[in-house]
């Protein structure tokens, strides 16, 4: 049994790597973190550089629970990618983190969100980063 999360280095990201990390724990699971981006170097402000993953492995390795960091980036877009994991490691859970939106913002939730909630074939967790 896998939890995915889908991870990026901001509080949103951060939020949704402390309650994929709680999700995993329940129940002994298996967590799989997908930094996923647009593009395979860095000039996506969303892929990890080799001393973030670096830091999400070890704090991974602190929470005591069974992990792996994925970083893919390719011509795929990130929802594309999340599901895929999802897909790979058969995810009983998918856990994304959300940011404040504006009421339009509020309404399409974001691209990737969407697409993750409409297209996923088990159960989307949506969290909020803590202000």
């Amino acid at each position: 049994m896998t939890v995915v999360v889908g991870y990026v280095n901001n509080p949103a990201g951060h939020a949704a790597l402390d309650r994929g990390i709680a999700e995993a724990k329940k129940d002994s699971r298996e967590l799989v973190v997908v930094n996923a981006s647009r593009s395979s170097d860095r000039s996506d402000a969303y892929r990890l550089g080799e001393g973030e993953i670096k830091s999400v492995q070890d704090y991974l390795s602190r929470s005591g629970v069974q992990a792996q960091v994925l970083t893919r980036g390719n011509e795929y877009d990130p929802a594309e990618q999340i599901l895929d994991a999802a897909a790979e490691v058969g995810a009983q859970l998918i856990v994304l983190g959300t940011r404040k939106r504006t009421p339009v913002g509020k309404f399409l939730l974001g691209s990737t969100i969407q697409r993750v909630i409409l297209e996923a074939v088990c159960p989307v967790l949506c969290v909020k980063a803590s202000h």
